[in-house]
């Protein structure tokens, strides 16, 4: 918890609980034990309590009736309604990019891409799904918008625990490489239309593959 030191400790426990429901650590359905979440932060059970308060106001969290709090499940509708909004902030932040990115920040990306492509050949998922996230990262400070900045950040986490096993398929790690390149051509060129074709197909891609993999898999049982 050392990045997070100078906040206070309710902050802090909130923060590291949170990142551990974005990155699949704690998992879905399961049950937040006050007294074994601060024995395992080395904290009292009071900043784990105002910390789970904080997650479910973020809809992380639920309480149920006679079993306490536990990792919010995430429905099929729960991820339409993300992607839907993720849809219309990411052909948005196109849009700006087309307008106002500079030609050091398209060679930045140029570099992000290849770093990216080197990740795929290395097969280190940890990497690759950075490599993704900063490539993308270019693209969303080439707007200039840093509201925009925060909500695309935001929806990005509520996607995270997804990213992993999307990346996870050696098909769609080679064409992501040619989406990147596709992408950076098209904002060279400002040629928006065709950037928000990228953009859509993209995401309409992950879509499709999710509910494909995970609801399918849970209908199945």
């Amino acid at each position: 918890m050392t990045e997070y030191q100078y906040m206070p400790l309710r902050d802090v426990v909130f923060h590291t609980l949170r990142r551990g429901i974005m990155q699949g650590d704690l998992k879905p359905g399961e049950r937040l034990m006050e007294i074994k979440l601060a024995n395992r932060l080395g904290v009292s059970r009071t900043p784990i309590r105002e910390a789970i308060r904080m997650l479910e106001l973020e809809g992380l969290v639920v309480m149920i009736p006679r079993k306490g709090a536990q990792v919010a499940e995430i429905t099929e509708k729960d991820l339409k309604d993300v992607l839907e909004v993720r849809m219309g902030l990411e052909e948005l932040a196109v849009k700006f990019a087309c307008q106002r990115i500079t030609e050091e920040q398209l060679d930045n990306l140029y570099h992000a891409s290849r770093k990216f492509e080197e990740a795929v050949k290395r097969e280190d998922l940890t990497e690759l799904a950075q490599a993704d996230v900063d490539f993308h990262d270019l693209i969303y400070k080439a707007t200039g918008n840093e509201r925009l900045v925060q909500l695309l950040n935001n929806i990005r986490e509520q996607m995270y625990r997804y990213r992993v096993e999307y990346l996870k398929d050696e098909e769609i790690r080679g064409s992501l490489v040619q989406e990147h390149d596709t992408l950076l051509e098209k904002l060279s060129q400002r040629d928006l239309e065709g950037a928000k074709q990228v953009t859509q197909s993209h995401i309409e891609r992950q879509q499709a593959y999710i509910l494909e993999t995970i609801y399918g898999q849970n209908e199945k049982k």
